[in-house]
């Protein structure tokens, strides 16, 4: 900028943003979404990218936001695209210097679950949706290393069986929230997802075994979804008799169950409550014999 001074014109530069402290840094980055230190400060310079790295910034990491963006595509179905989200997870868990609570994301493999699991044990959020190559191993691992799991969400990931419920349900007793939806296989919604048909078809079957897991060893659940699952009244009804604290139950397009299965639900929830019904949302089967 140039500065008239007597006449005379001198050139001032302005403030140097490279040379801000490290503490000022990270109190402007703090202020910003994950996202918009990624699409920003992270491509300024090598200073400001080195801070972005701070395990104070990497907590959370959360691609849900991301995904949900984007129109649905089958080319996150493919292994190449796998690779590069798992290797962002390991990135982010090595930034965090296990320091990880939260990881919303899809798409991603045994590989970056185990790397988390074996790193990162102060975890209490995780949402693995759509993971076609996440299976029980990982799982397992998440188990037993991650106690502190609170919330779960294992939508759509077909390699994740009963058995994996089973060590969660056990290893993680603060368990609040557990979504387990399956993608619909029949009715009006069908044509809108964008996944491998074969994988579809793969969904998990075991319903009633997964209920009684639910029941058996995740009694603190407040918020269940099973949206799509081939439960029947009797799974409904382990559900209801081990999770006494439910307050949100969904069992959209669960066309195994009978209008009994909501009488069922509410008659348990009054029962527990000694006739206090306290205010439950119940989604109705899409379709009901």
């Amino acid at each position: 900028m140039e500065v008239n001074h007597g006449g005379g014109m001198a050139l001032t530069l302005g403030p140097n943003w490279a040379e801000m402290t490290r503490e000022c840094l990270l109190d402007i980055f703090s202020r910003l979404s994950q996202e918009e230190r990624w699409m920003g400060p992270m491509l300024v310079c090598k200073t400001w990218m080195n801070t972005c790295h701070e395990p104070s910034l990497n907590t959370i990491f959360d691609l849900e936001t991301r995904f949900q963006s984007f129109p649905e595509s089958i080319n996150w179905w493919i292994p190449e695209f796998e690779d590069k989200v798992d290797a962002f997870l390991r990135s982010v868990v090595d930034w965090s210097e296990g320091g990880l609570t939260e990881i919303r994301v899809r798409h991603c493999t045994d590989r970056s679950l185990s790397y988390v699991a074996e790193r990162c044990p102060k975890l209490e959020v995780l949402w693995i949706n759509s993971c076609p190559h996440v299976t029980d191993a990982s799982m397992a691992k998440i188990a037993s290393n991650c106690p502190n799991l609170r919330e779960l969400d294992v939508s759509y990931s077909y390699c994740i069986s009963h058995e994996a419920l089973s060590m969660l349900g056990r290893h993680c007793p603060n368990l609040e929230i557990l979504k387990r939806n399956l993608f619909p296989r029949q009715g009006p919604n069908v044509s809108i997802i964008v996944a491998p048909v074969d994988y579809i078809l793969a969904f998990p079957r075991y319903g009633n075994i997964e209920a009684q897991i639910i029941g058996r060893h995740m009694p603190r659940l407040k918020h269940l979804e099973l949206q799509y699952c081939t439960l029947t009244v009797k799974g409904l009804t382990s559900v209801c008799k081990g999770c006494s604290d439910l307050e949100y139950l969904d069992l959209s397009g669960s066309r195994s169950l009978t209008s009994t299965g909501r009488l069922i639900f509410y008659s348990f929830q009054i029962e527990e409550n000694n006739g206090d019904a306290k205010l439950y949302l119940f989604m109705v089967p899409f379709v009901l014999f």
